[in-house]
């Protein structure tokens, strides 16, 4: 962890000064969102997402076609916070195989 003590605003820079699980969801989804629009900050865009699907599974199990008609939300977007959701898929994937029964 850095030794700079400044205290960020942004969600990126509270991820580097206190880590990724200080952030909250919304936190987390501006990072990937990453620039809002005009009157609109990627913060604001993540907290609309996860109120009108109730959480990031909800988000996740939206089709690209509902997620391009957020405003604020284009297919870069949309295609980084897809690509993370299958990331977090492919860890549980993973992790559940460890606790799989082995056969002997």
């Amino acid at each position: 962890m850095p030794q700079n003590k400044q205290s960020w605003k942004h969600p990126g820079g509270k991820l580097r000064e206190i880590g990724a699980d200080q952030l909250d969801n919304a936190e987390l989804l501006a990072i990937l969102i990453s620039s809002g629009i005009k009157g609109k900050s990627a913060e604001t865009i993540a907290n609309e997402l996860l109120k009108k699907y109730g959480s990031l599974k909800g988000l996740a199990d939206q089709p690209f076609e509902k997620l391009y008609q957020i405003k604020g939300l284009k297919e870069v977007k949309v295609h980084r916070i897809a690509a993370a959701f299958e990331i977090a898929r492919r860890i549980v994937e993973e992790v559940l195989k460890d606790y799989e029964p082995r056969e002997k």
